[in-house]
């Protein structure tokens, strides 16, 4: 595992990823500009991967891949650079819903496409510890970057950049024009005015981004899902905490997201819940050796709920018959917080049980009252809990 605080040239493994759509110059423009242009950026990429679509592939392949003009091969030659892998398998090609690639990007269902395909190669560029990415929104359409640009800022990492290319007039409105070269090169502009490549000047913008990968679920950083779920995890991950809890079907809803607990861990958060939404002040955890009667009493009141009235729970009963212990409730609290640890990924904290942090420890739900309701939860979206079995005897001791 590399130092965390490497800075991105230290990495062994460098990209350049850029959208691209009819104007493959912007590949060699910011490469310029990294590897190069005073003051060079000391990242010089060891690859470089473009996203675009079926035209936009097939253009950069001849101006920038092919024997001539061969822009990237020129570039690489004029300035001495090292060997950057760059070839057709780094050209991304975004496909529609029947796995054809791309001709544009013009209907509600293409920008669906292009979204997801742009997170998902950033989401698994940016799953690889020992690569630093430099991204460039400078080309393609303006979904296209923008898509790019946010995809970076859910997945992005510390030492991941982003960046627009910058070139000075009147070079910016040729199309011949790839890159400052080292010696003189007349280009003929738009309206007959001839200009001279080697003074042309190129500089990079770099654009800070919030990163919101460290408010994601492990399953959104290493799965399959698509830009809108992403999002959508994000938002909630920044939005104020908020629980509902449907004792009927043992189901919480908690940072967006619906899944299952068991009884005896779903009955130990509810008595938690409705001190917090009663506003009501932390509680001691029942001592290591000593029953507790009080804590017996409101465990079993929400136990009793969840199970539902033909429910037997003389096993449960029977082993609380003297009250709980802090045996009894460590262990059903570590492994509520295990669950919830595993559902929510970073941002579970806010629905733990805090024991406070310093001594004497009181245990409480740290949610304002507003935050917590108590409501029948939809079927819809539905992930259930695999250890989430119907309500059984309770044992005396638990394994660990």
């Amino acid at each position: 595992m590399l130092d965390a605080h490497q800075q991105p040239h230290q990495f062994p493994r460098r990209l350049l990823v850029a959208v691209t759509g009819l104007s493959p110059q912007i590949v060699t423009e910011t490469l310029y500009a990294l590897a190069v242009a005073p003051p060079a950026s000391a990242f010089v990429p060891t690859e470089i991967h473009l996203i675009t679509t079926r035209s936009g592939a097939e253009k950069a392949r001849l101006a920038l891949l092919s024997d001539e003009p061969g822009w990237f091969h020129r570039l690489s030659n004029d300035y001495a650079l090292p060997p950057i892998h760059f070839a057709n398998e780094t050209i991304h090609v975004l496909e529609d819903a029947d796995g054809r690639p791309l001709e544009d990007i013009r209907s509600p269902e293409d920008n669906r496409r292009a979204a997801d395909g742009i997170t998902g190669i950033i989401r698994g560029f940016t799953a690889d510890p020992d690569c630093a990415l430099h991204v460039s929104i400078a080309g393609g359409r303006k979904t296209m970057g923008f898509f790019l640009g946010y995809a970076l800022s859910l997945y992005g990492r510390p030492q991941d950049k982003l960046s627009h290319v910058l070139v000075s007039e009147p070079f910016e409105a040729s199309l011949g024009f790839y890159y400052p070269t080292p010696t003189s090169r007349v280009l003929e502009m738009p309206g007959g005015r001839l200009v001279d490549s080697a003074k042309a000047q190129v500089t990079l913008a770099e654009l800070p981004f919030v990163s919101l990968r460290h408010g994601l679920p492990e399953a959104l950083l290493t799965g399959l899902a698509s830009y809108n779920e992403t999002v959508e995890a994000a938002r909630h991950a920044l939005a104020p905490a908020e629980l509902q809890i449907d004792l009927a079907t043992r189901r919480v809803r908690a940072a967006g997201k619906i899944f299952a607990l068991p009884p005896a861990e779903l009955a130990l958060l509810s008595v938690f819940a409705r001190r917090a939404l009663r506003g009501e002040a932390p509680l001691p955890a029942p001592a290591k050796e000593l029953a507790d009667a009080d804590w017996k009493k409101r465990y079993l009141v929400e136990l009793r709920w969840i199970a539902g009235p033909m429910k037997d729970l003389d096993e449960t009963e029977r082993a609380l018959r003297k009250g709980m212990d802090g045996g009894y409730f460590s262990a059903h609290l570590s492994k509520l917080k295990k669950i919830l640890r595993r559902e929510l990924g970073p941002v579970a904290e806010p629905y733990l049980i805090s024991d406070g942090g310093s001594r004497p420890r009181r245990y409480s739900l740290g949610l304002r009252p507003t935050a917590v309701t108590y409501d029948a939860l939809e079927q819809e979206g539905v992930r259930g809990c695999e250890i989430c079995a119907p309500l059984q005897p309770t044992p005396r001791r638990l394994e660990n």
